[in-house]
């Protein structure tokens, strides 16, 4: 905030007057509470109770099945889905249903849904002209009104149920009231549904009359038609002239099988007898009769010669007649073989013949089923017409018979049932009134509180500038005298310097150029509280007895948790030394700090890195090396170094847009990054420190106070007036236990 109390200062809000004011008026607040909180329970005990009933309704699919199949899947039915729900819930609320219910339980003579014609003292706002006079409404209107208003009918979530809400001052009316609304429902539900039958069935009673009429016609052209063109069917896909065809096909190509078997049969036996080949290796030949009875003669006569010529010489009469008998046999045998030859040829001959004339009968008929082919074509498009009319007059059939049987009251049940009737209720559900006086009481409370807040704002008591947070930051630090010299918190120069020249001290030249540093920063040294001057001057007597050690620079810069400390050395190597003490006197007071070696010479890298050749800054801004391997432990202490890199310089400057991201990065890890650039000019800073605010650590061990303070008037001309020297590498007193001395 700001602009308060007639200032242009900032000011924070005192959270701590805050509370006190609320505090002391705690009093008046808990009065107002109990006071509000007996008026809730007066005023909720004078209200008439109101009793809330509920009925739920289960929408689901309830037509009986009449076909005699099993019951389809309903779970993609219209009627169930959320619109419909949604559409069934705003049914219960329509007019006629609630004008039916209030006439069954004659509602209008209770005052409850009429209370403007049973009302002695007339409305207020009915007399000003803002409210509408009810008593110019009818009275059926007044009460579905006052019926609305008490109804709530909604779609339970995720489910097919709907509730019926109704609340009333009379228990009972409040069970009836829904209970009657469901029974309603369902009665116009299967009213509704009972229209719909009949309407449909004295709709379908013409209309299939005249189908009847219809399918009549179409199947007596078909039958005209298939007569006058001849088209005479054996079954119910075959006509006569195609059954023809099919008959002539298949004896067709069993005359050509048997032709080609007798074909075969006798060219076998042509070849055999051509061949000189026995007789008795043909099969059709073997199979003869005459031929087996010859072979049995021919084998007896075989057998009568083998047992002659044993006993009879050769030219025995009987031996010459037994011969002759056997040289017959064969001839008739080769005889009957010719028979058989050409009883085959002959078979084959007739199967030709027989071929022959099937295939003319075949052509016949092809002419013959071309032109019924033609034919048929007028004939499918009137039994087309004849099926579709049939088809129309079974659909009909079938819903009128289906319409007709659902023509009596319980045979169309409503899509809908009562899944849990309303009970009377034995408590009202308003007022509660614990829960109406607990919630005045906190809103009494809290509003109190925020009263007293907003007062105390306004008054401007409970804001307090914020330059005195400042001011405290502002303050010399001051070291404690029971510590050593090394542990003692330091100051800033501007700070030191500005306390010094407040205290004429007049010492040789070294006091005249501290004397020029104070006058850049008098504005600064004006702001210091007068009751620090004496511990101003008791921390400036220690700063000139031994100057900015390295252990005074790194408590400053861990008591203010410095994260990012810019360390130049205008004498080189020296400075960069005292630079290395510094980030090893801060990793041994137990913080995480990296050094990062800018330095031309590297000479932080050969002080802390086991090998000067180790990636470092110079491979990360050229891309050559990953972040994790650039970091690198000291090797006498538990600081970290990012050494100074073995990648070109002149190359890794190009990528120094990159040092920022990875500064950002270093200060996320670690509690300190401390870079260390050596002998850099003020100009080259500027790209590391971004803004005016860093903290600059000017490392000058060895440095006269003259060029010392020149350093520090050249910085505060270029815009850097936050610095912090390190003059000297080491303190005058013994070292603290457990830490190195900085050599």
């Amino acid at each position: 905030m700001s602009g308060v109390n007639g200032g242009n200062q900032d000011v924070d809000i005192d959270l701590g007057r805050v509370i006190s004011a609320v505090w002391e008026r705690k009093g008046r607040i808990l009065g107002a509470t109990i006071v509000a909180a007996a008026l809730a329970l007066v005023g909720t005990s004078l209200m008439k109770p109101s009793y809330k009933g509920e009925t739920r309704l289960l929408i689901e699919s309830r037509s009986p099945n009449l076909s005699g199949g099993d019951a389809a899947a309903q779970a993609n039915d219209p009627l169930l889905d959320s619109l419909n729900i949604t559409s069934q819930a705003q049914l219960l609320q329509s007019t006629d249903l609630i004008k039916r219910v209030a006439r069954d339980l004659n509602l209008a003579r209770l005052k409850e849904f009429d209370p403007a014609a049973q009302s002695f003292l007339p409305d207020p706002l009915v007399l000003i002209g803002l409210k509408q006079d009810p008593m110019s409404l009818d009275p059926e209107d007044r009460v579905i009104q006052e019926f609305r208003e008490k109804l709530d009918v909604y779609a339970v979530e995720n489910s097919r149920v709907i509730a019926i809400e109704f609340s009333s001052r009379d228990p009972k009316l409040a069970a009836d009231i829904p209970n009657r609304m469901a029974e309603v429902y369902l009665q116009l539900q299967s009213g509704a549904k009972l229209d719909t039958h009949s309407e449909t069935a004295k709709w379908l009673e013409p209309e299939i009359a005249n189908l009847t009429q219809k399918v009549k016609e179409a199947e007596k052209k078909v039958a005209d038609y298939r007569s006058s063109n001849g088209l005479f069917q054996t079954t119910e896909t075959n006509s006569f002239s195609t059954q023809q065809l099919n008959d002539i096909s298949t004896e067709l190509a069993r005359i050509r099988g048997e032709r080609a078997n007798a074909e075969a049969r006798a060219e076998n036996v042509r070849t055999a007898l051509k061949a000189g080949r026995a007789s008795d290796t043909l099969s059709d030949v073997v199979g003869s009769q005459v031929i087996q009875r010859l072979k049995e003669a021919e084998a007896n006569l075989q057998a009568q010669i083998s047992d002659s010529s044993t006993s009879l010489l050769e030219g025995h009469p009987r031996l010459k007649g037994l011969r002759g008998q056997l040289s017959g046999i064969r001839q008739q045998i080769e005889s009957e073989t010719k028979k058989i030859l050409a009883s085959l040829e002959n078979e084959a001959e007739m199967s030709r013949i027989r071929e022959r004339q099937l295939m003319g009968q075949l052509n016949g008929l092809k002419a013959d089923s071309a032109k019924a082919g033609e034919e048929e074509v007028g004939l499918r498009a009137l039994e087309r017409e004849a099926t579709a009319q049939r088809q129309l007059l079974e659909t009909y059939l079938a819903r009128y018979r289906e319409a007709s049987s659902r023509l009596e009251g319980n045979s169309s049940p409503a899509d809908a049932r009562v899944v849990s009737k309303a009970v009377e209720p034995s408590e009202p559900y308003f007022p509660k009134i614990i829960p109406i006086i607990i919630v005045v009481s906190l809103a009494t409370f809290i509003f109190g509180c925020l009263i007293v807040i907003v007062i105390e704002l306004f008054s401007g008591r409970a804001l307090r500038p914020s330059s005195v947070r400042e001011l405290d930051d502002e303050t010399v630090p001051v070291a404690d005298a029971s510590a050593p010299a090394a542990a003692a918190a330091p100051l800033p120069v501007h700070q030191m310097q500005a306390e010094a020249a407040r205290f004429d001290r007049p010492e040789s030249a070294r006091e005249s150029a501290k004397t020029a540093a104070a006058l850049a920063y008098a504005k600064i040294a004006e702001q210091s509280l007068s009751e620090k001057e004496s511990e101003a001057e008791e921390a400036v007597a220690e700063v000139d007895d031994s100057g900015f050690t390295i252990g005074s620079v790194a408590h400053y810069l861990q008591r203010h948790d410095v994260p990012v400390a810019i360390a130049i050395s205008p004498g080189g190597d020296e400075g960069s030394t005292a630079t290395v003490m510094l980030a090893r006197e801060i990793a041994e007071s137990g913080r995480s700090v990296v050094l990062v070696d800018m330095t031309g010479s590297a000479a932080p890298t050969q002080m802390m890195g086991e090998n000067p050749k180790l990636p470092g800054i110079t491979d990360l801004l050229c891309g050559e090396t990953a972040f994790g391997d650039a970091i690198h432990p000291d090797r006498l202490s538990d600081a970290h170094i990012i050494p100074h890199g073995a990648s070109d310089p002149a190359r890794a400057m190009r990528g120094v847009d990159r040092l920022s991201m990875i500064i950002d990065a270093l200060a996320d890890a670690y509690d300190l990054v401390l870079i260390e650039c050596g002998p850099a000019e003020i100009a080259g800073i500027s790209r590391l420190t971004r803004n005016a605010m860093a903290e600059i650590v000017l490392s000058v061990p060895g440095f006269k106070d003259e060029e010392v303070a020149e350093l520090v008037t050249d910085f505060e001309a270029a815009g850097y007036s936050n610095l912090l020297v390190m003059a000297q590498t080491a303190d005058r007193h013994s070292p603290r236990p457990g830490k190195r001395r900085a050599a």
